[in-house]
């Protein structure tokens, strides 16, 4: 056979495999037997061995895994990957579709999905292929786990339209095959996600093909917008992806019966259907192949969740109903309270020792007075713990009332860090001393911490001692007390005050985007921070005439900010606190500024943009936000500009490209993609 016949033999044995492979284990409906799919697999095993050269990315043969260790690195997410925010009962769901209407003005529908209890994962494609598999992590960077994740028989390696698109999906091990593994492990894992969890996290590809992984997919970032989740759900159908078939839509408009004709599987009903649609999901969960832990409630329409926004937490657009978790019962033997670095004072029940899940239980969040009042809480009850989300362990409700005659639990009126009198705002109660001891432990801690300034060599018991010494009570002091100060204590010795000198030197390093996170300033947290400078307001003066302004609108017109978020970030840069800050670090030489330290390096770029007017759309893995690589356009003499026109030359596309693009291809605008600029810059 001569590599020209083995080249077409492997496409035309590659087509027939996807095929037969998305027949099995997508439809569940094989149309060949296993003896035939065996042969044509070990056909292509043995002509790529053959011909190395002729093996591509999506080949099928990817699923059996490799050998050969392999590192996980962490890569940048290109999308949102949030959390979503909690309910624990059909009055709160309730309660937020109908807050939901009133922040549109509109009548929403809802798409209601089962919540799988795996490992999220978010899947990138690339004209159709695979390119990467990264898991959620900590929403921003995750571990990069595609050579295992391509073993995953139900993941397509290649779709059927060549498009850019990013996934999110959960993959899983069905139960009872979790229980047949966890029978032969040395050390059993606790449950089914984290035997899934784990195992997409081995450093051998073919260790992970030996264990049966599932996924299910049930969001997609598509390069253009559609109008409604469900046509997104459609279209991820379409490409070929696996998705969970127990879906829910509740609208109270005449769309229940298009959708009921074209899902005719679906569970389709008006908004009240949903508690009972709930009640029986919680029956049903027992029966299922897999484990789930809720159900996720989405808004249907794709206008109406711009309206809604995100917080730095999760989008508002979205909520996961939770079933009952897992409880055992214990008894309160004190209650303190915890002082929060933004003063928030939250009860906190000391309990008798329980395990419940795998796990012992001794301190249980009360959130507020009002939790407390509601449960009629005291030292010594008999109470029901539970682990929420099957992570947060909370008092669901008294079991027994103490007989030693202790009343329902108040909150002190001082602060006990500072003594300072709290203040009620809201269902939280506050200490408004900023000097308070706790809260300028709290910040510190905050500010120096990976994620934030990131200073290694500042832990939490080196901050104790400088707080206790008096060297430090603001985070501006990192910058100005002297670390040699440390060196007539005992524990710190010359290589240990030098770690802490160098990473105190090199945090001044962290861009303006990294410093304003780390300042902690209420609901300014990445994805806000992202908006913000993606909207143009790339210094910390440019927020503070913002905040002067009071121009709450001018925040709103971004998409993604909403009233609270608005409100909140002008109030609080309007505080002289924070201005004083400001002032002090940058002082100190930290960066405020996103063009900070470039303009020295300006003049000596060449002009490569010259002439050239350029427009970003997507998101990058090396520009985040995207309007960095404007900058760098604009300092090699090119103009750039917000839309899309006649006149515009160049658009850098990224991942989750929109509108921008169709109207650049229209206008034979050169589409420009990520690394091909990389190359331009570097060139």
């Amino acid at each position: 056979m001569t590599r020209d016949e083995a080249e077409k033999r492997v496409d035309e044995l590659s087509g027939l495999l996807r095929k037969y492979q998305y027949e099995y284990y997508i439809l569940s409906r094989p149309t060949v037997p296993d003896s035939e799919y065996d042969r044509l697999f070990d056909e292509l095993l043995r002509l790529e061995k053959n011909y190395p050269d002729l093996v591509k990315p999506d080949s099928p043969s990817k699923r059996i895994g490799s050998d050969l260790s392999q590192e996980l690195p962490e890569v940048h997410h290109t999308i949102p990957v949030l959390s979503l925010e909690k309910a624990y009962s059909y009055e709160d769901i309730l309660d937020w579709i109908n807050k939901t209407d009133r922040k549109t003005e509109h009548s929403c529908s809802f798409v209601l999905e089962e919540k799988i209890d795996g490992s999220s994962i978010v899947l990138y494609y690339e004209n159709g292929i695979l390119i990467r598999a990264v898991t959620r992590g900590n929403g921003e960077v995750g571990n990069d786990v595609t050579g295992n994740v391509k073993t995953i028989k139900t993941v397509p390696l290649k779709l059927t339209k060549p498009v850019n698109i990013a996934v999110r999906g959960e993959i899983y091990l069905p139960k009872n095959r979790f229980n047949e593994i966890n029978k032969q492990m040395e050390v059993p894992y606790a449950n089914p996600r984290n035997l899934a969890s784990g195992t997409l996290r081995r450093v051998k590809s073919i260790e992970v093909a030996l264990v049966p992984l599932n996924i299910f997919v049930y969001e997609g970032f598509f390069e253009h917008e559609f109008l409604t989740h469900v046509e997104i759900l459609d279209e991820l159908t379409v490409l070929g992806f696996r998705l969970n078939p127990h879906i829910g839509f509740f609208s109270d408009s005449e769309k229940r019966k298009e959708v009921k004709e074209k899902h005719p599987y679906w569970s389709v009903g008006n908004i009240k259907d949903i508690a009972e649609y709930l009640e029986r999901k919680k029956e049903e969960r027992k029966s299922l192949e897999y484990e789930i832990d809720g159900i996720v409630v989405k808004v249907n329409e794709i206008p109406q969740r711009g309206v809604l926004g995100y917080t730095g937490h999760h989008p508002r657009w979205a909520i996961a109903y939770k079933f009952e978790a897992p409880e055992g019962a214990t008894t309160v033997k004190d209650i303190s309270v915890q002082v929060g670095r933004t003063g928030r004072i939250t009860p906190v029940a000391r309990v008798e020792p329980v395990e419940i899940s795998g796990s012992t239980i001794s301190n249980v969040t009360l959130h507020n007075q009002d939790y407390v009042d509601m449960l009629e809480l005291a030292v010594g009850d008999r109470v029901a713990v539970s682990k929420r989300g099957d992570v947060i362990p909370a008092v669901e409700r008294v079991l027994e009332k103490n007989e030693m005659g202790n009343t329902t639990w108040k909150m002190p009126n001082t602060c006990p860090s500072c003594g300072g009198r709290l203040t009620k705002i809201g269902a939280h109660h506050f200490c408004t001393n900023n000097l308070c001891p706790a809260q300028v432990r709290g910040r510190l801690l905050f500010f120096v911490a990976r994620g934030q300034m990131d200073i290694e060599s500042l832990g939490p018991e080196t901050i104790d001692v400088l707080i206790e010494k008096g060297w430090i009570s603001n985070v501006s002091d990192l910058y100005t007390f002297n670390p040699e100060l440390l060196l007539e204590l005992p524990g710190f010795g010359e290589k240990k005050v030098k770690l802490i000198k160098e990473g105190i030197e090199r945090s001044k390093n962290q861009p303006f985007r990294i410093v304003l996170k780390s300042l902690g300033i209420p609901e300014i947290g990445p994805k806000v921070i992202e908006l913000l400078t993606e909207a143009g307001y790339t210094d910390i003066d440019s927020l503070f005439e913002l905040a002067d302004r009071g121009d709450y609108s001018g925040l709103l017109k971004i998409h993604g900010i909403g009233d609270k978020t608005a409100m909140t970030v002008v109030e609080e840069l309007k505080k002289p606190e924070i201005r004083l800050l400001v002032e002090k670090l940058k002082k100190a030489g930290l960066k405020f500024s996103e063009k900070e330290g470039e303009e020295k390096t300006e003049k000596a770029l060449p002009q490569i943009f010259a002439g050239q007017t350029w427009c970003v759309t997507g998101s990058f893995e090396n520009f985040k936000p995207r309007e960095l690589a404007m900058e760098e356009v604009k300092k090699r003499g090119g103009r750039v500009t917000s839309n899309v026109t006649s006149k515009t030359t160049h658009l850098l596309a990224g991942t989750g490209a929109g509108s921008k693009l169709d109207k650049a291809v229209s206008l034979k605008v050169k589409i420009v993609k990520e690394d091909e600029f990389l190359t331009l810059l570097h060139g």
